[in-house]
């Protein structure tokens, strides 16, 4: 039997990981994509050598290991730049996803996630048996997002602006969780979806 494979997303700050802690109690397996893009990115790594290349040794810490804010910083307010990073670690990161799927085949569960921000960005959308889509009002998303990662709010803007419009998300999405509320509302949405792809 094949496992019903859901597809859970959202913008930066929206609560993607609340919703996949959920999945966690309910003892579905969640393949994480910023786990992964954590991954490729590794000293001695393909796409690491890519990166450093285009962009030079000044995202390379002392540890040799990529300075993520200051890569992060560049790309989100440069287009271009963003589209060439994800060029180098897009497919790096699919192949990984589609290898740790085929792992969880193996085992035989029933279900199981895919976390992944760009779900609907670089198309694995289409090999999802659902997607639940974690919306935020944009105010909170900013406050989260700038107490989360210390950012000054033009930074933080520049980093919301730089994703798809939820509105545009929501139009491919099968479900979606408001996550502007508390915790228990938001787990309370997620109880229903569950219901109905269970």
């Amino acid at each position: 039997m094949r496992p019903r494979i859901i597809g859970l997303t959202g913008g930066i700050a929206s609560g993607k990981t609340l919703v996949a802690s959920f999945f966690k109690k309910k003892k579905v397996p969640v393949i994480d994509a910023d786990d992964i893009a954590r991954d490729v990115v590794q000293p001695g790594r393909k796409a690491y050598r890519a990166i450093v290349e285009v962009f030079g040794e000044g995202i390379v810490k002392a540890d040799k290991t990529l300075n993520r804010e200051r890569l992060g910083t560049l790309v989100f307010r440069d287009e271009k730049r963003r589209r060439i990073l994800e060029a180098i670690t897009h497919p790096e990161i699919l192949k990984l996803i589609q290898k740790r799927v085929a792992e969880l085949r193996k085992k035989k569960v029933r279900a199981l996630v895919v976390d992944a921000a760009l779900l609907f960005e670089s198309g694995l959308y289409k090999e999802m048996a659902q997607t639940i889509l974690v919306t935020i009002h944009p105010k909170i998303q900013l406050r989260r997002l700038m107490k989360r990662d210390h950012l000054p709010e033009t930074e933080a803007w520049t980093r919301i602006l730089a994703q798809i419009p939820s509105a545009e998300k929501e139009k491919k999405a099968d479900f979606m969780i408001d996550n502007s509320g508390t915790r228990l509302q938001t787990f309370r949405q997620f109880t229903g979806i569950w219901k109905k792809i269970t």
